[in-house]
């Protein structure tokens, strides 16, 4: 553990002090090549406009590099690969894609991956909202808001690990240490494997996101819902409007575009989904994703680089749509507030 805990910290500082030292060292060594302080006025201000053309360069170029490494040449890569063999040598053309929508376990991720989507972004946006608007009632709204933003600070598998007690069976005769299993016992029911229950296993792992995701919403909702105009809830409330009609047809409609935001951002998550499902059932019981099915094709069994680039794509198709209308949405309201 210290051996791990000293490996970070150099890491860390090795890291931070590396940028540091390229940086300085960077901007030192522009200011020599093309000192300002120049024999003439004409050199001076032909120095200072190259100096200015190549500075944010210095600050760009190496997040543009490892964008390149990192996120643009692993596209390309994955798209050649799913034109390709088991090996990635052989070119077999779209043969890895129709392997994909005549598999039944692709077709019964497609399936669990559409019920993640139609439950978690509508659960943690309506939660969300729905203790934004509580917590801003009572005195003590920070502290809960606190409390529910606190699991996403944990990690997908250590909250996964954590449900896992939730969700514990023990034998028939055994105690049951699992929190639902011993409060279904307490009231005089069986105890249940819960999360190997077809289909409904599916909303037991929705569950620890929605878990996760609710506190996110909480957070940029209460943000939105602060910025409503006050004299606008004064006036309804001086028309006679209630509570709910004020929620509904005042608050609502005015943070609509954050709403939208909110339910994308986590549509996104919900497509990339994985360190649940690997966690806690593996994708066995008819509960695999897409995600987690291209890893097992990428990297078990031998692996299948042709497949599970296959399937990586079809994700990145499906998350590409949103993404772009994410950013056009962002690009619009930012015009709109200029």
């Amino acid at each position: 553990m210290l051996e791990q805990l000293v490996s970070a910290l150099v890491t860390v500082v090795l890291g931070v002090g590396g940028c540091l030292a390229y940086f300085y060292g960077s901007n030192i060594l522009l200011d020599r090549l093309f000192p300002a302080s120049a024999s003439n006025d004409m050199a001076a201000v032909r120095n200072l406009k190259i100096q200015s053309s190549v500075r944010p360069w210095l600050f760009l170029g190496p997040a543009l590099i490892l964008l390149t490494v990192y996120l643009i040449y692993p596209v390309f890569q994955t798209i050649w690969l799913s034109f390709h063999d088991k090996a990635g040598t052989s070119f077999v053309g779209t043969a890895n894609y129709s392997w994909a929508f005549n598999d039944s376990q692709f077709r019964q991720s497609i399936f669990n991956n559409f019920l993640w989507l139609l439950v978690v972004p509508a659960a943690c946006t309506f939660f969300g909202l729905v203790i934004a608007v509580l917590t801003d009632r009572i005195w003590w709204g920070g502290l809960a808001k606190s409390l529910i933003f606190l699991p996403l600070a944990i990690s997908f598998v250590g909250a996964s690990v954590i449900w896992k007690f939730v969700y514990d069976y023990r034998g028939e005769g055994q105690e049951q240490i699992g929190i639902l299993n011993a409060l279904i016992v307490w009231f005089g029911g069986d105890p249940q494997v819960w999360i190997s229950l077809p289909f409904w296993n599916n909303f037991f792992l929705m569950v620890i996101l929605i878990w996760i995701q609710t506190g996110f919403a909480t957070v940029i909702l209460g943000a939105a819902l602060r910025g409503v105009p006050e004299d606008t809830l004064e006036a309804a409330t001086i028309d006679g409007a209630g509570p709910f009609k004020i929620f509904w047809r005042i608050m609502v409609p005015q943070i609509m575009p954050t709403i939208i935001v909110v339910w994308t951002t986590i549509t996104v998550l919900v497509l990339k989904v994985f360190d649940i499902v690997l966690t806690m059932t593996n994708g066995q019981w008819d509960t695999q994703v897409l995600a987690n099915l291209m890893f097992d094709w990428m990297f078990r069994g031998g692996g299948d680089f042709g497949r599970g680039a296959a399937i990586a794509i079809v994700i990145m198709l499906a998350v590409l749509p949103i993404m772009i209308w994410n950013i056009r949405q962002a690009n619009a309201e930012q015009k709109g507030g200029h």
